[in-house]
């Protein structure tokens, strides 16, 4: 490892990290907001465990398809509300009720962003690193969404830059938000890292913009596929520094 991070360390002047599950653990975040919502379906409205982890199951599949990042002037709370109403009638049958899904996703969205937050040893690591690289955030998805993520865990003092998919035309891993980037920074692709968790979007979007190194956070012990081959395969983003050549702090 020590011969590969100092190789990798070479010619590198910039680092892009992502933020869900990378930097934030907003997979665990979310759990937390479910559990939540299902203990509200089952305390005050009668819902059987069952009943309320589908009504969750939905929810989540509605969400996973949603897309509307570039929908101008779209009001985020109100489809995913409409999206926790569907979810409520297909599971139990009844009318529509925008009361409950009302509370049941202001719950799910308050508990959520409440878990939001950098680790401490994440920030030291951050704080370190912006001593001798520039750091990008750059993250996909709804620009409401993502910068009140920002806001919530405090990372805009980490980085000097910070690019939402959302407020651009394309989003990772199109070549041009990859060009923003190095635009912003003032670096050339190869002077550049990519950090991230997504082996499509992160590490394909960095490999195919010529980043001089990717490196996937692999959270899950997912197998990689031959069409996206990561530099460097790490479980943890503290690892970051083993790869830099830095002392861990």
């Amino acid at each position: 490892m020590a011969a590969q991070a100092a190789a990798a360390a070479v010619g590198i002047r910039a680092l892009l990290f992502d933020l869900d599950n990378t930097l934030v653990d907003t997979a665990g975040a979310s759990s937390r907001a479910q559990r939540r919502v299902e203990d509200l379906l089952k305390s005050q409205y009668g819902y059987e465990e069952s009943t309320a982890k589908l009504v969750i199951e939905k929810f989540n599949t509605k969400l996973q398809m949603e897309n509307l990042d570039c929908i101008p002037g779209v009001n985020i709370d109100e489809e995913r509300i409409l999206l926790f109403e569907a979810a409520l009638q297909e599971t139990d049958g009844l009318d529509p009720d925008q009361g409950l899904a009302a509370k049941c996703y202001f719950l799910w969205k308050a508990t959520r962003l409440q878990h939001m937050h950098i680790p401490d040893e994440v920030k030291a690591m951050l704080r370190s690193l912006r001593q001798s690289y520039k750091l990008l955030l750059l993250t996909n998805g709804s620009a409401t969404v993502q910068r009140e993520k920002i806001s919530a865990c405090q990372c805009q003092q980490y980085f000097d830059t910070i690019v939402i998919g959302g407020e651009h035309q394309e989003q990772k891993p199109a070549l041009s938000i990859f060009q923003k980037c190095f635009q912003l920074l003032g670096v050339e692709a190869d002077g550049c890292m990519m950090i991230g968790d997504n082996l499509d979007t992160d590490i394909k979007g960095g490999v195919n913009a010529g980043l001089g190194a990717t490196v996937w956070i692999n959270n899950n012990n997912v197998t990689c596929d031959e069409g996206a081959m990561p530099d460097y395969t790490v479980k943890s983003v503290l690892e970051v520094m083993d790869i830099l050549g830095k002392e861990r702090v």
